[in-house]
């Protein structure tokens, strides 16, 4: 019996459940679904919360404490398929079921929509850990990775191969692939080559029928819809196709700090306004936290220009004193090695550490937190930078990290992706606070905090739309409801234009034809056109 006559039969075999039915019936449906056509022991990839392992599998990959907290929502079942087969049943299961489902390929998910819900409980969880395949082809100039795969595993298995080739993603090393590229994927080579969406080639994907496609059989408007346009709104990411770009065999990474009390003002002042025109081969961001004044019991701004060049370090001095001596960088701030030694450096991991480490797939820090994000069109003056450093001096760890654009970044078109924030964007800024006390007062008053810190900086960043990433998920800009009515709709284009800007319109519109159903649904996916509007549309 072929696959699609086995699923003929299980439509016989298989009812809807009913939104009362408990978490055994849930599970049992499930079970008896996947079993009826499964050739695999589903004991090792079908896990309830009886189950031991459970618990650590479902916190294995959240990098957010926050979103595994008591009194965060959990699955019904915990499912790990080994193939793409054991993701088709799983979707036309769920489907024929009823069931919600979430997919996680990595887990970095900041506000865990992958693997926790606050809008459809019950749900499951299709966890993509276990898929992780890598196939490096030089001589075509492509890799095929598979979505459980983290960024760190790819960048190894290509230097592996390869010690002039590299792939444009992102700066974390255990991001998962499959969630990473779908909402853009910025790094440290965007200036040169730009977003790792930009350079995907091909991808594999599970429609809501169950269907697996490729690049020419879903079509380019959906092929263009999943490279940014964020996760879990067209179907399950199984593998991405992306290009390889060159890079030198030597290449150059710095990390300069510089307190208040070393002029940070004015540098960062400075560096707002030529970040974006810098050589493209030179990265260039700005991570800034609070610090202890030694010998003191005060504290201060510290800020790190933490850099990647793709060359050798006589050329980057040479760049830097004529476009940037405010920093004062000397030969001996800079360390040459390979690609995949910076991606190392650039990550945070210290030089003695192997870049084996990389194989192990793991986020390297895990807290509770919450983070925003903006995008910056005009420096902002020292006044207002002065104003920023009395709001982070109030909280007890806030983080927020400048990463410049310009180059590539500024000549690839607003449409030509979903990811909108190209021309005329300086830099985006990422805001984060984070803590270890699950309290829930502790947690209200970090939240309150970066709320309010957000709301300052209005004034400093872009508006009409005031624009977002859609890879730092923030739940504060809006939730879809059940609705799925005009009111519904109007409530998801204020998160949507943030996101996508005008590329909101044509997300749309293609997620209406591709899952009229709304199967792929979760907080902020992309919604289909209320009824009414569809039948304006069809009659266009």
């Amino acid at each position: 019996m072929n696959y699609f006559s086995r699923l003929i039969v299980l439509l016989v075999l298989v009812a809807p459940l009913s939104s009362t039915c408990s978490s055994n019936q849930i599970q049992d449906s499930l079970y008896q679904c996947l079993s009826t056509y499964s050739t695999t022991q589903l004991h090792n990839i079908f896990y309830t919360p009886n189950n031991p392992f459970f618990t650590p599998l479902l916190n294995s990959t959240a990098l957010n404490l926050r979103c595994i907290a008591p009194d965060a929502a959990k699955p019904e079942v915990i499912y790990t398929p080994l193939n793409e087969i054991h993701i088709q049943n799983a979707v036309i299961c769920a489907k024929m079921l009823g069931i919600h489902l979430r997919f996680r390929s990595g887990g970095h998910d900041y506000e865990g929509i992958s693997y926790t819900s606050v809008m459809d409980p019950p749900y499951v969880v299709i966890d993509l850990s276990k898929l992780r395949g890598i196939s490096v082809d030089v001589g075509n100039g492509s890799v095929w990775v598979e979505a459980g795969a983290t960024i760190g595993e790819l960048y190894y298995r290509v230097a592996e191969k390869s010690k002039t080739h590299g792939v444009p993603a992102g700066l974390c090393t255990s991001l998962g692939v499959g969630g990473h590229i779908t909402g853009g994927a910025y790094g440290p080579m965007m200036r040169k080559y730009g977003l790792g969406a930009d350079n995907a080639l091909d991808v594999k994907i599970i429609d809501a029928n169950g269907r697996l496609l490729d690049r020419k059989a879903m079509g380019e408007d959906v092929f263009w819809a999943i490279r940014g346009g964020g996760g879990g709104s067209f179907g399950v990411i199984v593998s991405w196709k992306l290009k390889l770009v060159p890079v030198p065999e030597t290449v150059t990474v710095f990390n300069v700090g510089r307190t208040l009390e070393q002029g940070a003002t004015k540098i960062l002042y400075k560096w707002q306004q030529v970040a974006d025109k810098l050589d493209e081969d030179l990265f260039i961001r700005v991570v800034i936290q609070t610090s202890k004044v030694p010998n003191t019991n005060q504290r201060t701004i510290s800020t790190t220009y933490n850099a990647l060049f793709l060359g050798k370090v006589n050329r980057l001095q040479e760049i830097m004193k004529e476009s940037f001596p405010e920093l004062g960088l000397k030969k001996e701030d800079c360390f040459e090695m390979s690609w995949l030694e910076s991606v190392m450096f650039i990550a945070g991991y210290p030089r003695t550490v192997p870049t084996t480490v990389l194989l192990a797939g793991k986020p390297a820090f895990v807290n509770y937190f919450k983070a925003k994000s903006d995008f910056v069109k005009d420096p902002i003056p020292e006044k207002g930078l002065e104003e920023i450093w009395q709001r982070l001096l109030e909280e007890e760890s806030p983080l927020t990290i400048w990463n410049p654009f310009g180059g590539m970044m500024s000549r690839i078109p607003e449409s030509s992706i979903p990811f909108p924030h190209r021309n005329g964007t300086l830099f985006m800024i990422q805001y984060l606070t984070t803590w270890m006390n699950p309290e829930k007062d502790v947690v209200n008053k970090h939240v309150d905090w970066i709320r309010k810190l957000y709301n300052y900086m209005a004034q400093h960043v872009s508006m009409f739309p005031r624009q977002a990433y859609v890879n730092y998920r923030d739940l504060d800009l809006g939730m879809n409801d059940k609705s799925g009515d005009e009111t519904s709709f109007i409530m998801a284009s204020s998160w949507g234009t943030k996101y996508f800007k005008e590329n909101f319109n044509r997300l749309v519109k293609i997620k209406t034809e591709f899952d009229p159903d709304n199967f792929f649904k979760h907080e902020q996916s992309i919604p289909v056109l209320p009824l009414k509007s569809k039948f304006q549309h069809s009659e266009l």
